[in-house]
């Protein structure tokens, strides 16, 4: 049995390829790349991991480079959601997976033609006198950095939040409709 594997469809705007970021369990520097993994420093097996990823990347991008499967910048964050990318004709929906973290402690905002997504989930104070065996679930500060394409209209990007998910949509300029262009007739000039 293998793992499942997560997909994205090819018809997506090339620059949204960044796929998803698996959940590290440690708090550390790490780099976002494309197939998602998160590189801690000082992990002998995660950097033979690391190095195979980097090739199976220059393996997609040659045959491919319309494509450019970019890898993304470090990062210092504690966890990372999962984030799923969809796109139709008038718009492209981002769904960020951000359970037990409250929507005034998320901050989106676009620079030139990057969208971020910042948070903070805390950790509530367990007030009982049981004995804590393991933590599993992730606390501290994330943040997600996408490209956006020119189809997007970043001054109408709209975010929602409802059940842990953070839905942010991207509508994208009305594209221009081609027109026919008449060519006049200039009357000849007669030689006298």
């Amino acid at each position: 049995m293998g793992m499942p594997v997560r997909t994205l469809s090819v018809t997506l705007t090339p620059s949204l390829h960044e796929i998803f970021i698996r959940r590290n369990e440690c708090s550390c520097q790490g780099r976002h790349t494309m197939f998602g993994i998160t590189k801690p420093v000082r992990d002998p097996m995660l950097e033979l991991l690391y190095q195979l990823e980097r090739r199976m990347g220059r393996i997609f991008n040659e045959p491919f480079p319309v494509f450019d499967w970019k890898t993304g910048e470090a990062t210092t964050a504690a966890w990372l959601p999962f984030v799923d990318i969809f796109e139709a004709p008038e718009y492209i929906r981002l769904v960020a997976e951000v359970p037990g973290v409250k929507p005034e402690e998320v901050k989106i905002f676009v620079e030139g033609n990057l969208l971020t997504i910042k948070g903070t989930k805390e950790q509530v104070a367990e007030e009982k006198a049981e004995k804590v065996h393991r933590y599993e679930r992730t606390y501290g500060a994330f943040e997600r950095t996408f490209t956006l394409p020119a189809t997007v209209a970043p001054e109408k990007i709209k975010a929602t939040y409802e059940n842990g998910l953070l839905t942010i949509t991207l509508p994208k300029v009305e594209a221009a409709k081609p027109h026919l262009i008449e060519v006049e007739v200039t009357p000849r000039k007669t030689l006298k």
